[in-house]
């Protein structure tokens, strides 16, 4: 298996494919009813955003901090 990890979105409704490829010198056969793949159902956040002209920076982790420790 390639590492082709990727999101199937929900208005999708063609056919789901997994990439294969045989580095080896031989022939691999995968016979129907292989498995070779295996799916994860996730659920989906749907957001509306919203433009702005600023962002309030009065917060309780304030405008000097970087990243979650606070330090730059």
């Amino acid at each position: 298996m390639m590492n082709g990890v990727g999101t199937v979105d929900l208005g999708y409704r063609g056919e789901v494919r997994a990439i294969l490829v045989n580095h080896g010198a031989e022939d691999f056969i995968i016979e129907p009813g292989d498995r070779i793949a295996q799916g994860v159902v996730a659920p989906v956040m749907c957001v509306d955003f919203a433009t702005v002209d600023s962002v309030d920076d009065d917060t309780t982790r304030g405008a000097g901090g970087f990243g979650s420790t606070g330090k730059q």
